[in-house]
């Protein structure tokens, strides 16, 4: 098969892809996957036509992202301008270590962050996109430590005398940074949080104080703009008080919910996020952008060109010409796709009121699921709504709820129409629906209802588990 033709089949496996399909996902558990498909290496190639084949394979058995039964993470969808720009990016295959190498994508990635320092706030900010936002929190938790203790970068850190801080329903990635810094996840002091899982600020000033007195050096707090669970946004404004108070650098991880400052009826989630260090920020979630596309920006860029002068050594990279150019000198890693074209063709199709509108449609969804949930007398909410996660579970008397719920869900996977995550709040399980999928309608979230509904019902009834 010449060039051409499987250029010709592989647009015509795209085009049939994106007709859609009847159901999020065709399932089979991980050993029935594992049987049914041909996963062997081999040690001759097997050509072009093989290659065809397995897309059919893959294609197959993939889950259905863009299915608007799909609400199970916090991103969903497809936007064919990003998907356009995945597509050149991978064609061109440039690193984003200098301009040499990427001169266009340079100037755009440069672009896209000063936008979104403006958004924030940080007039004079600047910053990289990361290979998530676990990433990004690691790269605010290393620039608070670089603010703390300059020297250590040369000489060495003892991380055990450092402490930072999160809400109680922070991600796991900061336990994630901690283990990589050399600091340790009994350094992660978890905030209480209140009834709404914001963390609290009188808490964390207890806290703050208590680390002092015995010894330790707090160094930095992360706030969270947009929980993983139950979407719920820390006060930032006030937590920045405390953080200026007391000397610490104050993180934002509003992977989540950073797109929420497109919409002038729904940024004041994160009021007061001009006043943070740094803010980490995934395009790849509600904006629906294809994986990975997260930013990182930070108001002080002299802080993260610190902390990421490794750099400097490279003289075979970076010479006297690039300097202030060159991307790679404000990253942690040397070669890095061009993540930028994708959220820059984006960007330009729709624009700042573009990106509003979704976000104002996506809460308008969000709220009218929350109303079907509060309204059916076999449902119930788990938690108040901040965001686009409405966390409830199905409910009847004289049942274990968290295994009906478990069963529930595990049976709605197997149907494959919809798929919907499953988390815990104050220890009971909750099942999570998120709105982040362009392709979910008012109707489609009737049908969610009914399904949940239906399927809990069977289960108390003992109709045998659905095949």
């Amino acid at each position: 098969m010449d060039r051409d033709d499987f250029l010709d089949e592989l647009l015509a496996r795209i085009r049939s892809h994106l007709e859609g399909a009847d159901s999020v996902v065709e399932y089979f558990n991980s050993s029935s996957l594992g049987k049914t498909c041909d996963l062997s290496i081999p040690l001759e190639g097997m050509g072009t036509e093989m290659v065809m084949s397995d897309i059919d394979a893959y294609l197959r058995h993939c889950v259905r992202t863009d299915h608007p039964g799909f609400m199970n993470p916090l991103w969903g969808g497809l936007n064919l301008a990003a998907f356009a720009g995945e597509i050149i990016a991978s064609m061109t295959n440039t690193s984003m270590y200098t301009f040499e190498l990427a001169p266009m994508a340079t100037l755009i990635e440069q672009a896209l962050i000063k936008r979104m320092c403006e958004m924030i706030g940080f007039g004079e900010g600047n910053g990289t996109l990361t290979t998530g936002g676990s990433n990004g929190n690691m790269l605010g938790i290393m620039c608070a430590r670089q603010q703390a203790d300059p020297i250590g970068q040369r000489q060495g850190y003892d991380g055990r005398k450092y402490v930072l801080f999160v809400s109680s329903e922070s991600h796991y990635s900061v336990l994630m940074a901690a283990n990589v810094l050399g600091i340790g996840y009994d350094n992660v002091i978890k905030v209480a949080c209140d009834d709404d899982g914001c963390m609290r600020v009188d808490r964390l000033e207890e806290e703050i104080h208590r680390s002092r007195s015995e010894g330790k050096t707090p160094f930095c707090v992360v706030a969270t703009a947009g929980t993983t669970v139950r979407g719920a946004f820390d006060p930032i404004r006030d937590v920045s008080e405390i953080c200026l108070r007391e000397g610490l650098w104050l993180h934002v991880d509003a992977a989540w919910g950073g797109t929420c400052l497109f919409s002038a009826k729904h940024r004041t989630l994160m009021d007061g996020i001009d006043l943070a260090d740094s803010v980490c920020w995934d395009a790849h979630k509600m904006m629906g952008v294809p994986l990975i596309c997260s930013a990182f920006i930070v108001k002080r860029p002299e802080i993260l060109r610190r902390t990421c002068s490794h750099g400097d050594a490279a003289h075979y990279l970076f010479h006297e010409s690039g300097d202030g150019v060159d991307l790679g000198r404000m990253s942690l890693q040397c070669g890095r796709r061009n993540d930028a074209l994708k959220l820059f063709f984006a960007w330009r199709e729709r624009g700042d009121a573009g990106w509003a509108r979704m976000v104002e449609d996506y809460m308008v969804l969000a709220a009218h699921l929350e109303t079907l949930v509060s309204n059916h007398p076999s449902l119930e909410m788990m938690s108040s709504r901040q965001w686009t996660n409405v966390c409830f579970r199905y409910r009847a008397e004289g049942i274990d709820h968290d295994e009906v719920n478990i069963e529930l869900r595990d049976r709605m996977m197997r149907k494959g129409d919809f798929m919907i995550s499953r988390s815990t709040i104050n220890d009971v399980i909750t099942l999570r629906p998120v709105i982040s999928n362009p392709s979910v309608t008012l109707e489609d979230l009737s049908r969610l209802i009914d399904e949940i509904v239906s399927t809990g019902d069977e289960i108390i009834r003992g109709i045998p588990e659905l095949i």
